[in-house]
Formats: structure tokens, C-alpha cells, sequence
């Protein structure tokens, strides 16, 4: 685990305590994508299969962590992330342990968010995330957010 994803771990767990009910490890932050694990056991239903309140979690945080780490990256401390709009769909159970994944949006959009953050002190960022089964790379979740930044 590189430095990056300790800090952003930490801050999960200290920031948002269900994280660390929920057993969220940061797997890696590698070429602004960010890997996130969430094991059953503590996230299972009635069905043995990981509770869709748990998935939308992690997809959430997934979006909401690689903006806090591309936000690092570029210098920008001065802001609050929160999520303001997501939509989730759930094609495949998740049936083990679950990876959830956020790559970065376009660098046109991350430049056009950045300029209007600086600018206005508020900005909107649509981020996909998805999550997968931990032994397949198949899409058990998708999930769509809008994320704001502001002062």
C-alpha cells in the first residue's frame, strides 16, 4: 500500500466511521484509478450475498475517494467533497469479497472542473464507478455520481 492510499484509508476510518464497520481497505491508487475492497462477512443479507446498501456505499466512496486523491495530487486543499446525485444499477449479486473501482473521467472534464473550482469556489464532477466480485472483472454494480466541490 503506497502512501497515498494509507492516507486516504486513514481518513475514511477517522471521517466516515461506517467504513471502518463495513471493513473498507484502500487496495490501490495506481494511474488515478483507485481500488477499494469491501469484504462480506460484515456487509452480507439474507440471501449470503452482499447487501445493496453496502454496494451503494462503496460506490459512492470509491467516487468520493478518488476525488479527495486527485484533489491531493493537484494542490487543492481548501475544498469539501460531498456526493449530490447518484444513480446505481445492479446487474450481477455479489456473492464474496467486492472490489470497487473509480478511473478517471476524461482530462478535458478534470481541467473544466478544476478551472471552475478555482473560479467560482464550487464545481460539479459526474465520476463512474463500478464494483466486481473480487475473482472477476464483470460489473456486479454500476454507478453514476455527481460529486460538488466547494469552500
Amino acid at each position: 500500500m503506497n502512501r497515498d492510499s494509507r492516507y486516504l484509508e486513514s481518513l475514511l476510518h477517522t471521517d466516515i466511521p461506517l467504513t471502518q464497520e463495513m471493513g473498507v481497505k484502500v487496495l490501490s491508487w495506481h494511474e488515478q484509478q483507485l481500488r477499494l475492497q469491501l469484504p462480506l462477512a460484515p456487509n452480507v443479507n439474507h440471501k449470503s450475498t452482499m447487501f445493496g446498501g453496502s454496494l451503494y456505499c462503496a460506490a459512492v466512496l470509491a467516487g468520493w475517494g478518488w476525488l479527495c486523491l486527485r484533489l491531493r495530487e493537484a494542490a487543492i486543499e481548501d475544498g469539501h467533497i460531498v456526493i449530490q446525485e447518484g444513480q446505481i444499477s445492479y446487474p450481477l449479486p455479489v456473492t464474496g469479497d467486492a472490489i470497487a473501482l473509480c478511473d478517471a473521467p476524461d482530462e478535458k472534464v478534470w481541467r473544466k472542473f478544476v478551472a471552475t473550482y478555482e473560479r467560482y469556489g464550487r464545481a460539479r464532477l459526474i465520476l463512474q464507478t463500478r464494483v466486481t466480485n473480487i475473482d472477476s472483472d464483470e460489473d456486479a454494480v454500476k454507478f453514476s455520481g455527481q460529486y460538488v466541490l466547494h469552500r
